[in-house]
């Protein structure tokens, strides 16, 4: 049996369109970390990028189980004396609610040179609309064989 490597030629980029209105943000960035990485394709390989492009649509209306919304921090330091920040989930939903979902996807991905182009194929928006007509995406919610664990 020969192993079959994926070739440039062989890669076929699709792009995805997802409504993250009330979904459950751990389980919606597994799904996009998933299809960035092109593990619902039958050709992957882990040291190569397979993956397609995600669209993630209504970024400020996802849900959270628990008292993830108080107790949920996302902190970054300055490297400066005294410049720890540390801001809640809900504070982050206000003001950045797309960042909320590119943290918790890029943080699902592998930590290795592929991260950085996985995460540029990532596209997050806050209202209904998108720029990215022209590529025709597909609706995920209708490829039943990708949202089934969902």
């Amino acid at each position: 049996m020969k192993t079959i490597d994926a070739r440039k030629l062989d890669i076929k980029r699709e792009w995805y369109v997802i409504d993250a209105t009330d979904k459950n943000l751990g389980r919606l960035a597994t799904l996009i970390a998933n299809i960035l990485r092109g593990k619902h394709k039958p050709y992957f390989q882990p040291d190569v990028d397979v993956g397609d492009f995600v669209i993630v649509l209504n970024a400020d209306k996802i849900t959270v189980t628990g008292k993830k919304l108080t107790d949920k921090e996302y902190k970054w330091h300055t490297n400066r004396p005294g410049g720890l920040n540390v801001r809640s989930l809900k504070w982050m939903l206000e003001h950045k609610p797309e960042e909320v979902i590119r943290l918790a996807v890029e943080r699902m991905l592998p930590k290795n040179k592929l991260q950085k182009r996985y995460m540029k194929r990532l596209k997050v928006y806050t209202g209904s609309e998108h720029p990215h007509h022209a590529q025709n995406p597909k609706n995920l919610e209708e490829l039943k064989e990708l949202w089934k664990n969902f």
